[in-house]
């Protein structure tokens, strides 16, 4: 994913807390003239959308794994300074509205996620669990309730 972000008015001080607060994420945020970034995407038909944020003073990160964090990250930091603004971002090979970036946000951490899915399994072995313990003293049950039924 990246993300574009109008960095014009940040001080030296305020870009070096947006990358601390990135890393944590594995973004990174790099400051590049557009006619570089536009050479870079030339030829690349995942990137071509980003063509159209490319005026002004941008500051692009770039997002390999925790897109929610980081994009929480970014929302934070703007908060924060009141400085910067979120020119677009490119999620696939498609550039995103701001609602659909506030939505990414949203979502709960990669590390919520993997405890909610172990928590789903671990819920459904312990009635796999229940269920195959069940059998042999149901089966001992239908057994007493036999042989008392014959003995009467």
């Amino acid at each position: 994913m990246a993300v574009v972000l109008d960095y014009k008015g940040l001080t030296i001080k305020e870009m070096s807390d947006l990358r601390s607060r990135l890393q944590t994420t594995n973004g990174i945020c790099k400051v590049t003239k557009n006619s570089l970034m536009r050479k870079a995407i030339d030829g690349d038909s995942n990137w071509n959308d980003l063509e159209t944020l490319l005026s002004g003073t941008n500051a692009f990160v770039l997002i390999k794994e925790d897109v929610g964090g980081a994009v929480k990250a970014i929302q934070s930091f703007q908060k924060d300074t009141k400085k910067s603004e979120t020119k677009g971002a490119l999620f696939e090979g498609r550039l995103l509205s701001d609602s659909e970036i506030k939505e990414i946000a949203s979502l709960p951490s990669k590390e919520v996620l993997m405890a909610k899915i172990a928590g789903a399994l671990n819920g459904v072995a312990t009635k796999i669990a229940i269920s195959i313990n069940e059998v042999p003293s149901g089966l001992a049950r239908s057994l007493k309730q036999h042989s008392e039924k014959s003995e009467s």
